[in-house]
């Protein structure tokens, strides 16, 4: 059994405790799409490295995501990429529907990416839902 597997099972059975009938693979898109928002904050907050620093950044007047790289020596440039955020949020969306369920994403890479709960879940109290992290 892998890693992967052992962990969607784990967020399956607290989805369950928490009253929340999820089945595996909808217990699995959620986990996966919690790794894509985790990552996607964590670009947005920028890496670097001695030649130069790079981040996820919104056109402000399009709303499409950029990759931005700043190198420490010339000129910043930019390049589109892919909105895995839109599509995980979409993910997201659709499964809670499918449960009657509601969800949460907490957008800073320091912790869990995504909650879920039977109720609407306030911004200033998330942590008392289902977090589809491991």
């Amino acid at each position: 059994m892998t890693t992967a597997h052992l962990k969607t099972n784990e967020l399956l059975n607290r989805l369950n405790r928490a009253g929340i009938t999820a089945t595996y693979d909808q217990a699995e898109t959620l986990r996966r799409a919690e790794l894509t928002l985790q990552r996607w904050s964590e670009k947005e907050c920028g890496d670097g490295n001695n030649y130069s620093s790079w981040n996820i950044q919104r056109d402000e007047e399009t709303g499409k995501p950029f990759m931005h790289i700043h190198p420490h020596t010339g000129k910043s440039y930019r390049y589109k990429i892919a909105d895995r955020e839109a599509g995980a949020l979409k993910r997201i969306a659709a499964i809670c529907k499918e449960l009657g369920i509601y969800y949460f994403h907490q957008t800073d890479p320091r912790g869990c990416a995504l909650y879920v709960w039977t109720e609407p879940i306030p911004s200033n109290n998330y942590t008392k839902a289902v977090a589809c992290c491991n």
